[in-house]
């Protein structure tokens, strides 16, 4: 069983949580070529009316100034890895089971299969936490 657990970096940005308000914001992006791997979106209950984007990668020059025009920036919280691998059944259970024996608290976590391989993304409040989850994701592809 092998797993790669990759550093990812995250732009985000508030959005209008209103019909059009993500797309408005991809826009930006599209236009400049953007190919994301990873969109994450969510109401924020504290700014009825008001959500916030996350995604990645953001790369090049143009798309840097792209993101930057739809009002994202860089974000270094949450923390987000990608994770991906060899899918195997109680696979995640395992997973989450030893990140929460490592104390490791995580803010998000999607995973979905394709065939015989998942990929997912995992958000951790800290690098240190994401570096303790990567080792024990490593362990488990040794083990």
């Amino acid at each position: 069983m092998s797993f790669k657990f990759d550093q990812i970096h995250v732009w985000s940005c508030e959005v209008a949580d209103q019909a059009g308000g993500v797309a408005a914001k991809l826009a930006f992006l599209a236009q400049a070529g953007a190919n994301l791997e990873y969109v994450y979106t969510k109401r924020m209950p504290e700014r009825p009316g008001a959500g916030i984007l996350y995604v990645a990668p953001v790369t090049g020059p143009a798309q840097v100034r792209a993101a930057r025009q739809a009002g994202m920036s860089e974000t270094h919280s949450p923390v987000v890895r990608r994770i991906e691998g060899d899918n195997q059944a109680g696979l995640v259970h395992r997973l989450t089971q030893q990140w929460a024996i490592a104390g490791i608290s995580f803010q998000s976590l999607t995973m979905a299969v394709v065939a015989e391989k998942f990929v997912g993304y995992a958000a951790f409040d800290t690098v240190g936490d994401a570096n303790r989850a990567a080792q024990i994701l490593a362990d488990l592809g040794a083990g």
